[in-house]
């Protein structure tokens, strides 16, 4: 990751649009959300819609999938990763005690569940 892409990540999520079709996509990991509901779901025009997952798709932050005539839409969690670690890769000029709190926010807020819980 370089200063241009996390940019353009970070530039393609400055719009409410785009950061809320975002928020829902990561909220819907691993079964996507088709790109009409997104459109219903947003309350947007769906070539609107189609306007903001270009923009999402080019910086990298969402990936969409043709099933016959839907496409499916997933956030790139990866993506999204590399950005967040880019950002904090010299966390407080090395003082990891500094940055521990928002280590800590950054915890996934749903733990996986275990296999064998029903």
């Amino acid at each position: 990751m370089d200063n241009a892409q996390a940019i353009d990540a970070l530039a393609a999520l400055a719009q409410p649009t785009r950061m809320d079709t975002f928020k829902l996509l990561v909220s819907r990991e691993p079964d996507g959300v088709a790109s009409g509901e997104l459109a219903r779901r947003m309350d947007v025009p769906h070539n609107t819609m189609s306007s903001h997952l270009s923009v999402l798709t080019r910086a990298g932050l969402v990936r969409g999938e043709r099933h016959s005539r839907v496409i499916i839409y997933r956030a790139d969690l990866d993506r999204l990763r590399a950005v967040v670690l880019f950002l904090l890769k010299d966390c407080c000029g090395g003082r990891a005690e500094l940055c521990a709190p928002l280590i800590a926010d950054l915890s996934p807020c749903c733990a996986p569940k275990d296999r064998f819980d029903d």
